[in-house]
């Protein structure tokens, strides 16, 4: 076996597995390996922030289908990191988490930036590599990489800080990539006899069509059955929006037409989807998820089969060779819907439109609190847009190639309405983890790993102000994105708790801020500011341009009104009851 250092065993590993970039602030602790990235074709990509770097790694993995990479300093460094982990562990990201830690003599002893880190990640990792000897470093990275795509998820690789030095014997690993077949034969069976007897079925297309590669696997099967197509929540990209059976989106601020049709399926094939609880909630005051219906779910986790929802039929498989497998089934048995194809396609074309009517109609919200607050800012100095206005002039204005990452945040949340993709890896939301400041560092590495492709972040005023120093990062790398910013001062999805619940007693839920265009400008990228409607697409449409063609980053401010779109769940609180004097006026 080749005599190398344990940090030539790390970096040529990387390299085995087409490690190209690497997200992270430079540290001490990795030093040794660090300084020999540039000859083995790696690029370390020094961000402002871990958690920055954390996000970067995400988007990168989610656009790209392979590793994201991320790496930082022992301690805080590392603590930085745990957030976007998180994130990255409830988007299916297959990140490796590089975490050097404390020297294997001194743990224990409280020197300078220790902590444990492998506690941190245990449950927000699929695996945990400890390098335990450096003439281990090779197998505990390779099976980190392994595991991570695997799995489908984020692994930690953790290595003591003096274990980067010596001499070894090691043998670098070749990446295994297991092959995933289309589940058994006794349940697709079950589940082609259940479609072939359907009169009405609907296919909810989920993230692991995406992860797969079987979007064209999936139309396939939507167009032999004549199935509307619905993207389960956060996935608008698993379905091409121009096809004549998208539906749209579940979930919040969703799709009316989807969740109408979907309420009156006899049998719903869950396409490479967990089903989680937040994707499937009543919204628009439609409870449509089909209580009678018959539920095919098909994911490659056996553990998520019928966790959430009661299904009939559990498919252990890959979303692609499923819906291959179901297809041939189904030529070759006598299915019912065929004989109402065209009746059922008039449907969908019906619910479509009265959809996308109603969205043209849907000016602004009409709640007493919004058309208060619309009044309000027309007293007001200054030009204040519509939010849902803004949002399809955005939508018009999109090019056919775009990414688009999304924020947490009211406005944020309204636009899964207009959100509309034609290509698989191309929308990345922080999913049912939900945290602040992602839009903006995932589009970066979203970026990184497809620079021919218009990359777009949405953030409001407050989401954003958690990662707007990340446009340093893409000023400073050469890594153009365009980065929207909803400026409409305040803390809108909490506060519109405190509407609906708390009489209107706003606790900390306003913002006044500076210019963000002006920001923008001072951190070396352009910033536009706009407050007229028609400005909208052509700001955008600008934006990109600048970003495609010059190379460079732009942040679009817009200023909104402060209306506010319908709460996430209207379960997740109850109303105030106070049992002392002193907050008698408090219920």
């Amino acid at each position: 076996m080749p005599r190398m250092t344990p940090s030539e065993a790390l970096v040529e590993t990387l390299a085995a597995n087409g490690v190209t970039d690497i997200f992270g602030i430079m540290g001490s602790a990795f030093m040794d390996a660090m300084d020999i990235f540039a000859p083995a074709g790696i690029r370390l990509i020094p961000t402002v922030h871990e958690q920055g770097a954390g996000h970067m790694a995400d988007g990168y993995a989610r656009v790209s289908g392979r590793h994201g990479v991320c790496i930082a300093q022992n301690g805080p460094g590392i603590t930085n990191f745990v957030t976007a982990i998180a994130a990255a562990y409830w988007a299916h990201s297959p990140v490796v988490c590089i975490t050097p830690e404390t020297g294997s003599m001194t743990q224990g002893l409280g020197g300078f930036q220790e902590a444990q880190q492998l506690p941190f990640f245990e449950t927000i990792t699929k695996y945990q590599g400890h390098v335990a000897n450096p003439a281990r470093m090779a197998e505990f990275t390779a099976r980190c990489f392994d595991r991570a795509m695997l799995e489908n998820g984020p692994t930690q690789l953790n290595i003591p800080r003096d274990f980067f030095y010596g001499d070894i014997n090691v043998e670098i690993p070749q990446p295994i990539r297991i092959e995933r077949g289309a589940g058994g034969e006794q349940s697709l069976q079950q589940a082609a006899a259940l479609l072939a007897e359907a009169r009405n079925p609907v296919i909810i297309s989920g993230g692991g069509v995406v992860m797969s590669g079987a979007v064209e696997e999936c139309k396939a099967l939507a167009e032999f059955l004549g199935a509307p197509v619905v993207n389960s929540y956060l996935h608008n990209d698993s379905f091409p929006a121009s096809h004549p059976l998208w539906c749209g989106p579940l979930g919040y601020q969703g799709s009316k037409a989807g969740m109408k049709l979907l309420s009156r399926a006899d049998v719903v094939l869950a396409l490479g989807t967990r089903l989680g609880p937040f994707g499937t909630l009543p919204q628009h005051g439609l409870d449509y998820w089909p209580k009678e219906a018959k539920i095919i779910q098909v994911d490659c986790d056996a553990k998520m089969l019928g966790l959430v929802k009661k299904i009939s039929v559990g498919i252990c498989g890959d979303a692609q060779a499923a819906a291959v497998s179901l297809l041939e089934r189904l030529q070759n048995l006598n299915v019912a819907c065929l004989e109402n194809k065209g009746a059922r396609a008039g449907e969908i074309a019906a619910e479509k439109a009265a959809w996308e009517q109603e969205l043209d109609q849907w000016v602004h919200e009409k709640d007493d609190y919004s058309l208060d607050m619309i009044a309000e800012q027309a007293e007001e100095q200054g030009s204040y847009l519509h939010p849902r206005q803004v949002l399809r002039e955005l939508e018009k204005a999109m090019p056919e190639d775009v990414m688009v990452s999304t924020d947490i945040g009211n406005i944020n949340s309204v636009a899964n309405s207009y959100l509309r993709f034609e290509k698989p890896r191309s929308f990345f939301a922080a999913m049912s983890f939900g945290n602040c400041g992602y839009a903006l560092p995932t589009i970066i590495g979203a970026k990184t790993a497809a620079p021919h492709r218009p990359a777009i972040s949405y953030a409001g005023d407050g989401a954003w102000g958690m990662s707007m120093m990340e446009i340093m990062t893409c000023v400073r790398e050469n890594i153009p994105v365009t980065s929207i910013v909803f400026h409409n001062r305040q803390w809108g999805a909490e506060k519109k708790n405190q509407v609906d619940f708390y009489n209107r007693r706003f606790v900390a839920g306003d913002l006044e801020n500076p210019s963000f265009a002006d920001i923008a400008r001072a951190m070396g990228a352009e910033g536009v500011t706009v407050d007229k409607l028609e400005d909208v697409g052509p700001a955008l449409k600008d934006a990109i341009a600048r970003q495609m063609e010059e190379g460079k980053t732009t942040v679009i401010e817009i200023m909104c009104t402060r209306e506010l779109g319908d709460p996430f769940r209207r379960d997740a609180l109850s109303k105030p009851v106070r049992h002392l004097d002193k907050y008698k006026d408090y219920c």
